[in-house]
Formats: C-alpha cells, sequence, structure tokens
C-alpha cells in the first residue's frame, strides 16, 4: 500500500553560516511553499559570527529547530548534522542564501515519490553567479561525467531532495557536499535531475572563494578512487608497488651484474642507492595507503564517531541546554 503524501514527513535541511538577513525570509518562503505538507526546519548554524542565531532564535517557530555547532565545521559537517537530527521521511536540502527557491520543493518532492527516486537533484537555470563561482564547478561537473557514469549536470546545487534512508547512509566530511550526488550514487542510489530556479544573493556575501578549489579537487580525486579501488585498494597500490620493486630489483640485477661478471665496484654508484630505496619505496606502497585509508574509516563509521560537536538545539521556545555530542 503506497502511504499518504501527506502523513509523510518531509524535514528541510540548510546549512547557515552569517546569513541574519536571509534567515527569516527563508523560512517565511519555507513554510509558504510547504503549506498544507508535515515538515520541519532544521537549520544548521555553522559558528556564525554574525546576529544568526539570534534571528532564528526571534522566530520562535515551533516547526523551527536551529542546531547550533560549536565552532565553523565547514557545510559538509553542518549538512551532516542536520541531516544526522532529521526525522522526516523525506529530506531536503538548500543553501540559506535564498539562491535556491523553496517554490522548487514540492515539484521534487512529488517527482521522488511518485517515480520511485531516491535522490531528486536541480539544475541550476540560468545561474546567477559569477566565474569565480562556475568556472570551477564546470570542470568538476566535466571530470565527473568523464570519470563515473553518473551523467549529472550539476553537482554544485544544493537543492535536492533525498529519501530518508539515503540521506542517513551518507558520510559527509571536507568538501563532500560538493559531490553528495556523486556519493549518493556510489552507495547504490537511483538518481534523477530537474531544472530549477536560481536568484541572485540579495543580503551578505558568497563564502566560496578560488582557494577552496584545491580542497574541491582533492576530494573529487579521493571519491574516484574510493569509487574504484575502495573493496580493492591493493589493486592500486600493489601496482605502482610492483612497478616500483621490479624498477628497483632490475637495477640491482644489473648491479650485481656488473659486479659479478665484470669485477667493478658499485659500492659508491648512486644507482645502488636508488635500487635499493625503489625496493623500499615498492613495499611501502603496499602498506602504507591501505593502513592510513582503514584507519580514518575505523575512526569514522566502526567506533560511530562523528567529527562535530553540538552545543544545543533550540526549538521554538524550548531549548536544550544538554549538548547533544556524537564523538563521545
Amino acid at each position: 500500500m503506497i502511504q499518504n503524501p501527506v502523513s509523510e514527513k518531509l524535514s528541510v535541511v540548510v546549512p547557515v553560516y552569517n546569513e541574519e538577513e536571509n534567515v527569516g525570509l527563508l523560512v517565511s518562503r519555507i513554510e509558504n511553499a510547504l503549506a498544507g505538507k508535515f515538515f520541519e526546519i532544521i537549520l544548521v548554524d555553522d559558528g556564525s559570527t554574525d546576529l544568526t542565531r539570534q534571528e532564528i532564535k526571534k522566530l520562535n517557530n515551533p516547526k523551527v529547530a536551529l542546531v547550533e555547532l560549536k565552532k565553523n565545521y565547514g557545510q559538509s559537517l553542518a549538512l551532516a548534522a542536520g541531516i544526522d537530527y532529521a526525522s522526516g521521511d523525506y529530506i531536503i536540502t538548500m543553501d540559506g542564501d535564498l539562491q535556491n527557491d523553496p517554490d522548487d520543493v514540492l515539484m521534487m518532492y512529488n517527482k521522488a515519490k511518485s517515480e520511485d527516486w531516491d535522490v531528486v537533484t536541480g539544475i541550476r537555470q540560468k545561474r546567477q553567479d559569477n566565474l569565480v563561482r562556475t568556472f570551477p564547478s564546470k570542470i568538476a561537473n566535466w571530470i565527473i561525467r568523464k570519470t563515473t557514469k553518473l551523467d549529472i549536470k550539476d553537482h554544485g546545487c544544493a537543492l535536492k531532495v533525498f529519501n530518508r534512508e539515503t540521506a542517513k547512509s551518507l558520510n559527509l566530511y571536507g568538501e563532500m557536499h560538493r559531490y553528495i550526488t556523486l556519493l549518493a550514487f556510489l552507495n547504490g542510489a537511483r538518481i534523477t535531475e530537474v531544472n530549477v530556479k536560481h536568484h541572485q544573493r540579495q543580503f551578505g556575501k558568497s563564502k566560496y572563494g578560488l582557494g577552496r578549489t584545491t580542497k574541491v579537487v582533492n576530494d573529487l580525486i579521493l571519491l574516484l578512487f574510493q569509487r574504484k579501488y575502495l573493496q580493492r585498494p591493493i589493486h592500486l597500490f600493489g601496482n605502482i608497488g610492483a612497478l616500483s620493486f621490479t624498477i628497483g630489483g632490475l637495477i640491482l640485477l644489473y648491479l650485481i651484474i656488473v659486479k659479478i661478471g665484470f669485477g667493478e665496484d658499485i659500492g659508491n654508484r648512486p644507482l645502488l642507492i636508488l635500487g635499493i630505496m625503489l625496493l623500499f619505496v615498492g613495499v611501502q606502497f603496499f602498506t602504507t595507503g591501505i593502513i592510513i585509508d582503514l584507519q580514518m574509516r575505523t575512526y569514522f563509521e566502526s567506533q560511530q564517531k562523528r567529527p562535530y560537536n553540538i552545543r544545543k538545539i533550540f526549538i521554538g521556545e524550548t531549548e536544550t541546554q544538554k549538548a547533544v555530542r556524537y564523538n563521545n
């Protein structure tokens, strides 16, 4: 039996950082867009230094939960905190700068529900961003399309609708929020995309700069590695190690022939040091990368540790003073 959509709960997760002028308008627009639906709005304050938290509390809205992080962890961990707190059957993510349009949410939710998609992601039409933001995004989108089977045009669009299971299975850290669709795809999610509106930022200023481009590229390389070698890392490290070990072995074999066959002195040759070094490097490639990757996964997953701390949660007039700590 198909569940009545009216009874399903929607969770809208919005990371905010220094958005004091936007949060009130954002909440009002989300409420108008979801009128008649059962929903919650989760605003995750990522260590704002302005009056963002105070403005959210002034709303005194029982449908709005403020998840206040202890410091600025970055958008990925803010999203992770909001998704962990969310209780909805479908979880919607969006930016807090009013560039995403809440009026697109119901259209995306209905598509996910009626067509049984795990993720519905937006394609920003007439994107209202400058070249500093659009150029790296286009490069990343092109690389992902060429290196994976995921043909998504706009990975950078924050407006997405997930079913609960897909959202809760994501492991976000670093700058992974930019590839959240790819993460879901690697977990086996069924994904589609729809055109959505995109608006010019009216208040505040963008937190994105060219300095974050290298972080984005590094996380993309990590994701591509995980896609191809996560279950068989020895195929990557083993091949590199075998190549290094083979070259080192050939060098030493050559020097042995020179020493035994021609009686030449090889003790002072730099080639001897290179050969020995390549042997050791080959062995290290077999072990070091695998050990580091396993340690990281053990820390964040096997022990169920979360890389953030929540100071308190505020819902309407009720403020939870007890900190919710996920890495205790």
